[in-house]
Formats: C-alpha cells, structure tokens, sequence
C-alpha cells in the first residue's frame, strides 16, 4: 500500500526541511570537482544512473592530480552505495548529493544525502563541481502551491490550474444562453425570466463542476481560486448559495477579463500574479492575528519564548506551534555528575557568554555532551508527540516581523488556560518535599487548570505539590490503609470504580499496575485518557485502572495525591513510580522502564 497524503501542515515541513537543507548545501564548497550532485526524476531507471556511474569511474580514473583522482573516485562510490538501498526510483524522483566539503576549521568532511523530494521533481541532472547544485530544489519549493482558475463568461467557462510555471487547463464548457433581447413571439416578462432561469442553471451547472475539478475525497485540491471572466457571472457565483463553502473560502481574487477561454486564463494570470505570490503571506497573517487576538482578549491560551512553550508542550496544551523558521537555537542534551540527562536550549550568544548553562549546579564542573542539534530541527520531528500542530512563519510580513521581534519567534495557541507562573513555582527540580507541611511551598490561589490541586472531598483547593522526580519517601500501599474502590473485575483504564476491594486490585497483585488518578472536570485527565487506553492494549503485560478522585477523594488522601492527573505505578503491590501532570511520552517511558528494567 502506497503512504497516505501529507496534510498541509506535514507539507509545510518538509518543505521547510528542504529550504534549511539548500542553505546548508550552498554554503558548502570542496577541493576540485570532487562534489556530486545527481537527480534522478520520476520513472527513470535507478540501472541507468548506476550504469552512468560506472561510466563516470572510469573516465575520472584519468585525472592527473592525484588528490583530486581520490576524492571524485571515492564520490562516485559513495554515490554508487547510495543508489543501492534503491530497487527503483521513489515516485517524487531521488536527489543524491555526494562529496567531500571543507569545513569552517579548514578540515575535509564528507557529505552523503539522498532523499524523496515532497513532490515530483522532472529534472535529470549528474554534475561533478566544487559545490553542490541546488537550483531544481529552490525551483521545486517555487512551483510548489497549486492554484485553480474558472474563466466564466456567456459563451463558456474553462477550468484550469497553475502550479509555479506549469498551466493545465482541465475542462472547457460551451454555452448557448439567450441574450438581453429576442425576436418578439412572447412577452418581455416572460423572455426575461426564461433568461434568468437559464442563466441561473448555467451557474449551477458550473458550482456542481468546480466541486468535482477541485475537491477531492472532500478535501479542496488547491491552495487558492481566482474566479475570472467578462461579465458577471463571475460575481454571481461567487455568491450564489449553489457555490461550494469549501471553494467560497479559498477565492482569493476575482478578476475582470476582455476574452473568454484560454486567452482569458492567460490574463487572468497575469493580473492575480501578485496576489498569488502573497498567499503565503496572507495565511501567515492570518495565523498571527488569530495569536494576536488571543493576547488582546487576554484569555490565557497562548504562550511565548521557548521555556512556557516546551511545558505547553509536555502538558499537551499546545493545540499550535508557531515558529520562526530561522530560529537559531540549539538543543543541548548533557548528563551531570549523578549521570542524569540535563537538557538546555542556547542561543548563539549564550553559548559563548554563558558557560552556567552547561555546567554541573552540584559539582561546578562542565557536563558531559550526550548530543547537541537544531532546536527547530528536533521540534520537526517530535511535535507529533505532543499532541501540536506546527507551523513555521517568515518575518517578511509585518506580523511575522512583530513576532519575532516581540515574542523571540516561538509561542503555542493554547488548548486551555495554563498559569505558567504557578508551573514555574514547582518548576522540576530535583529536590523532594516530604510530607511535612512546614517544608512544601505554599501554592498561589490562582487556578492552574493543569495539575490541578485537589482536597479531601474531591475537586479542586488551592494546595500543594510535591516534586515527581523521587518517590521513594512517599508512602506506599503497603504503609497505608487502603480503601475499596472498585466494582468492577474488567482491567481497562476507563472503568468507574466506587466501592471495590483495593487491596485485592493493588496490594494482593503480583502484576505492574498503572493507577490513573483523575476528575471529570480536568481537561488534561481527559485529554491523556485515550493514551491511557491505547497503552492498555500496546503493554498488555500491565493492568490499568482508573479512580475518580470526586467519587473516592479518600484514595488521594491516603495516598498523599496532592494533583491531578497523577499516574502512579504498582509492582507486586508497592509503588514504585509516580508522575503528575504526564505526557504520553512520559507515562509511556515509565511503563517500559518498569517492564523492561
């Protein structure tokens, strides 16, 4: 089976990938001609290439230098390696880049790239130089939006498309409508409303087609549409109630004409030109408004600078991301004295000024580097993790620009309204307050719809919270009095227990049991519950309950549950982790640490 579509926001990712790997390309330069660049389009033959190859070997065996000799020999073998992971050429076509480049140190390093492109690319192109050439990438993210075209006028309307510098005309229609004036043998009256009712079933007719040219499997198929024509048919479809909402939402221009048909798609074109080039920016805009609204309506669902938008993130709260695609930030993972993972998040300057970052608080020594990358570059890959939709935005627009000047170029609109102030109070340290009233930090009043506190009779309080990162002085099942608070014999995370044997569920239980502490009135409860299910069936060596701390408040009590959501996990009847406020990523990696040790 063939992968499914990429939605837009997968789309926007990869292309922003693309951009950021032509940059790192162009920059590059090398010794000779020792820099291959090869692509291979959609159904060639990945034989030909290879046999082109073997070609090439050959004549570079004749190269006098000999420096030069062993860098295009061993280019075109690593160039030969690439091409035999591939039994036939991707569908979008393989672009290849080989070669040894010389790094800002002034020390050789080889390069070897290959990859699909996002969509097809229909250049042949095998060039050996002292760079690499990137021209048909940078042509390929120009020509990558599709737009759609219906001329209309009174003898016929033409469907077509225009991607970069491609035009396709699609389907033509022709018409016979009657005009303002007839030959006599009926009634103005009556000629003028068969007129109507003819011109109006000519704007159905066209309505029903631009639902078929256009939408497919109910998704619209391009990224605008620019109604064209003489007269007004073009004005009355575009309001008709006939005319698709799907296709009424993606017009962007609609423009006057002097032909019909093809010479009519030709000046349309050339008249939305501008307008198609700032599409992009339009929808830009538009999402930076929406952002912008949300701080002017001061609700509490967005976030800015890189430390909030992470907690959104681990809390699930980020429903977008909004990132300046040339955030320059690199992301740290370093392991301190007691061998456990720091990670830290640097810009350039506070790299080079502030050496605090990466050293040990305990021992003042500098920590291992485990790894170090793009900031953005992690983000491409992990936000499908946290639950987000991502979107990169330029600085070209004046929105753009504001954001990235006002707000460090990354922010979330939010799921629900979270007080980071009060999430910076129990920042994850690793200190542990024990159950002593006099050493745990007194909470702020204000409501934290995340990790909310909760008392002994359900629902929420203003209280405390003590740190998830060590539970080994909390007290465990088998140091309390447990309560009954199960009915039901089913292990599922999604039974609602009341009045049940709880030591015979936990306490008596030889198994892994992951407990789900959680309230119908928290939204994160709700939203990691489907995870929860989904690990139920994913790790069937664990048994998963779920208790309602509203139904039995008695059970946080005892347990010392001071929020919610809190996941706590049981082996052979003593609790031996515990997380507040998880992700899925987080309750997952507790789950494999403790079946797999």
């Amino acid at each position: 089976m063939s992968a499914p579509p990429p939605n837009e926001a997968e789309k926007n990712i990869e292309i922003w990938k693309v951009k950021k790997l032509i940059k790192r390309l162009e920059a590059a330069r090398g010794n000779g001609t020792s820099m291959i660049s090869l692509i291979i389009p959609p159904k060639d033959q990945i034989s030909r290439a290879a046999k082109m190859l073997a070609e090439e070997y050959g004549t570079a065996s004749n190269i006098k230098s000999r420096v030069n000799r062993l860098s295009v020999l061993s280019a075109i073998t690593s160039t030969q390696q690439r091409l035999k992971l591939y039994n036939k050429v991707p569908p979008n076509g393989l672009v290849v880049y080989c070669g040894e480049i010389i790094t800002s140190e002034g020390k050789e390093r080889k390069i070897n790239i290959d990859f699909e492109p996002f969509k097809p690319i229909n250049t042949s192109l095998y060039l050996c130089d002292n760079k690499f050439h990137t021209e048909a990438l940078s042509e390929l993210l120009e020509a990558d939006q599709k737009f759609g075209f219906i001329v209309m006028d009174g003898n016929g309307t033409l469907f077509g498309t225009l991607s970069g510098n491609t035009r396709e005309i699609i389907q033509r229609l022709s018409v016979d409508l009657p005009k303002k004036h007839g030959r006599g043998g009926q009634s103005a009256l009556r000629f003028s409303r068969l007129r109507e009712e003819k011109r109006h079933n000519y704007v159905r007719k066209i309505a029903e087609l631009a639902v078929q040219n256009y939408i497919t499997n109910d998704k619209v198929n391009v990224a605008g549409l620019v109604l064209a024509g003489s007269a007004d048919f073009k004005n009355d479809l575009n309001q008709s109630d006939l005319f698709d909402g799907r296709l009424q939402a993606k017009v962007i221009k609609v423009v006057d004409v002097s032909y019909g048909g093809e010479n009519g798609f030709n000046q349309a074109i050339e008249l939305a030109g501008e307008t198609l080039s700032n599409v992009k920016f339009v929808q830009e805009k538009k999402l930076i408004g929406q952002y912008f609204q949300e701080i002017s309506q001061d609700s509490g669902r967005v976030c800015y600078g890189i430390e909030d938008t992470l907690k959104a993130l681990e809390l699930g709260a980020a429903e977008i991301l909004i990132v300046h695609e040339n955030l320059e930030i690199t992301r740290w993972v370093m392991k301190n004295s007691a061998g456990v993972e720091v990670i830290a998040h640097t810009t350039k300057a506070q790299e080079s000024n502030n050496r605090e970052l990466f050293q040990d608080k305990e021992t003042g020594l500098d920590m291992e580097v485990i790894d170090s990358g793009s900031f953005l570059e992690w983000l491409a890959e992990a936000y499908k993790d946290f639950g987000a939709n991502l979107e990169f935005v330029s600085d070209r627009s004046g929105e753009g620009n504001q954001f990235v000047k006002g707000f460090g170029g990354i922010g979330a609109i939010l799921r629900y309204k979270v007080n980071f102030e009060q999430l910076a109070d129990y920042s994850d340290d690793d200190e542990f307050y024990d159950e002593s009233e006099d050493e745990r930090p007194e909470a702020p009043a204000s409501s934290l719809l995340t990790a909310r506190p909760v008392d002994n009779k359900g629902g929420s309080r203003d209280g405390t919270k003590a740190s998830v990162k060590d539970n080994k002085n909390r007290p465990g099942p088998s140091s309390v009095k447990l309560l009954r608070v199960w009915t039901e014999d089913q292990d599922i995370p999604n039974n609602q227990p009341s009045k049940a044997d709880f030591d015979e569920k936990i306490c008596n239980s030889q198994d892994l049991v992951v407990l789900d502490c959680w309230a119908s009135w928290c939204g994160p409860c709700r939203a990691i519950g489907p995870h929860i299910e989904a690990f139920s069936t994913t790790y069937p060596q664990a048994k998963f309950h779920k208790v309602d701390i509203d139904e039995v408040p008695e059970v946080a009590k005892e347990l010392a549950f001071r929020t919610i959501p809190t996941i706590a996990f049981f082996n052979n009847g003593e609790m031996v982790d515990i997380t507040t406020g998880p992700t899925p990523r987080g309750i997952e990696g507790c789950i494999k640490d403790l079946i797999e040790p």
